[in-house]
């Protein structure tokens, strides 16, 4: 349970072996990071939104739509797929077809849909 492997991360910090603190925003609750990982996460936060589309199945362990964003949740099925840009998702493919969660164009649309296809 959370409740116990909260007591041996807060050991674990106390020695400095982790580090605690809230890391992501708009994830709720106390995070713990390698000390690597903080200054890594920081160079990232420091860096500019970068408007790079990115595909991912949904069955991949970074897919954190309804599970930490807000929105639907998509059905972690291998064919089921996710689109990020800058970090934030612009649509989903499943068995429906493409869901659009931004607002975006009609000539955006038909790329964002040719690669949620080509995946």
């Amino acid at each position: 349970p959370w409740r116990e492997l909260l007591k041996v991360y807060w050991r674990m910090e106390a020695r400095g072996e982790i580090r605690g603190g809230r890391f992501v925003q708009s994830v709720s609750g106390e995070q713990f990071a390698l000390p690597d990982a903080v200054g890594s996460l920081r160079k990232i936060r420091n860096k500019p939104d970068d408007d790079t589309d990115v595909v991912i199945s949904a069955c991949d362990p970074l897919n954190l739509q309804g599970v930490l964003l807000s929105g639907d949740k998509i059905p972690v099925l291998a064919v089921n797929k996710v689109l990020y840009r800058g970090g934030k998702v612009i649509a989903m493919l499943d068995k429906q077809g493409v869901h659009y969660l931004a607002e975006i164009d009609d000539a955006d649309k038909r790329r964002v849909a040719s690669q949620l296809f080509r995946g």
